[in-house]
């Protein structure tokens, strides 16, 4: 039977299916990657390193913001993206338990 509505899963599975999501694309984690490795970025470096145009670089950034893993702050006409440490922290948690034992409880 599958189930539709979301009020029939527990908050850590909902908030690991939108995690997962926002994972699910590669060009999303070499974005990750790449900010993990430098800190932060303006959308324009990280067209610079990806084979991947300006209006799908930002396209991704905003599935990534959307799912709270990554956060923008407006630096004059730029935004500089950075990893959220405290949702990463979250999304470690919640996939590290789901991977150990399959509780997301």
């Amino acid at each position: 039977m599958a189930y539709t509505k979301k009020d029939e899963f527990t908050a850590q599975e909902i908030r690991l299916a939108e995690i997962g999501k926002a994972l699910s694309h590669p060009a999303r984690v070499a974005i990750m990657k790449l900010l993990a490795k430098r800190q932060a970025c303006i959308c324009g470096d990280i067209v610079d390193e990806l084979p991947l145009s300006q209006s799908t670089v930002s396209q991704h950034l905003k599935e990534l913001k959307s799912a709270g893993l990554i956060k923008g702050a407006i630096d004059g006409p730029r935004v500089c993206y950075c990893i959220d440490p405290k949702m990463w922290a979250e999304a470690k948690k919640i996939f590290g338990e789901f991977l150990q034992n399959g509780n997301t409880e």
